[in-house]
């Protein structure tokens, strides 16, 4: 179960993210209103929410996931392989927030980079993408300070998404929604694999928030298959998000 959640307001500086999509710019006045529409689903899951400041200096710095990794036993600071996103793991307000629920924060040292986008949970057990922005020592530090907490971590190799989470929802009870490359990868053959198509291949980033999963509007397929399961869903609007390849899972620490 997840008991706390960081999240962070996007700035007016959001429109300049970056971005692989062709979709415009966002536009911050409905990039900011989606944002609470998604902290308010957030709260009806039953966690606690900390809201941190926005940062005008970094676009992408709403997109917290990336910048630490909250396990069972620490946190762990990532290095960022887009550049202009480096200094986010290092600001003052997201340390001092998870001092709060951490004792202990371990930190990914240069020339190790690594996204937690590229990382996914399930249970004690880690997988990590490496990706354009995640590279091998940036694995292998994460792997070295997981095991050390008793935790345990293996790499996945992957080619065409972002991040790992670009195509992989865990949702807990074996289910795994899965899209594009992480359809047929070996790594995953024992879940119950839900497969999503490219078309919605968006949609496939959801998380699960203690019975609930919280699903991107526009994607009804996605969304049928998941209340198939049983499972209780929360539609959230991304859109804006979507313009600087952001989703769901990048919105928030859950821990």
């Amino acid at each position: 179960m997840f008991k706390n959640v960081i999240v962070r307001i996007p700035s007016p500086s959001i429109s300049e993210g970056i971005t692989s999509a062709d979709e415009g710019k966002p536009i911050y006045e409905k990039a900011l209103v989606q944002h609470e529409n998604y902290v308010s689903a957030l709260t009806k899951t039953g966690v606690n929410v900390t809201v941190l400041g926005p940062v005008e200096e970094f676009p992408d710095s709403c997109f917290v996931e990336d910048v630490a990794l909250c396990t069972s036993k620490c946190a762990i600071i990532t290095r960022p392989g887009a550049e202009t996103r480096r200094e986010e793991a290092a600001l003052p307000d997201m340390i001092a927030a998870l001092k709060k629920f951490y004792d202990v924060i371990e930190y990914i040292e240069a020339p190790g980079t690594i996204e937690a986008g590229d990382i996914m949970m399930v249970g004690d057990h880690f997988y990590i993408g490496e990706s354009a922005r995640t590279n091998a020592e940036g694995a292998r530090q994460m792997i070295a300070i997981l095991e050390k907490h008793g935790l345990s971590g293996q790499v996945v190799q992957m080619s065409e998404m972002l991040h790992l989470k670009t195509g992989l929802a865990y949702l807990e009870n074996n289910n795994l929604l899965v899209a594009g490359e992480f359809k047929t990868a070996a790594e995953f053959e024992k879940f119950n694999r839900v497969e999503v198509e490219m078309k919605e291949a968006y949609g496939a980033n959801c998380i699960w928030m203690n019975g609930y999963v919280l699903v991107p509007e526009g994607y009804p397929n996605v969304q049928e298959k998941i209340e198939a399961l049983g499972y209780k869903v929360l539609v959230v609007d991304t859109s804006e998000y979507r313009k600087i390849d952001g989703g769901l899972s990048c919105l928030s620490l859950r821990f």
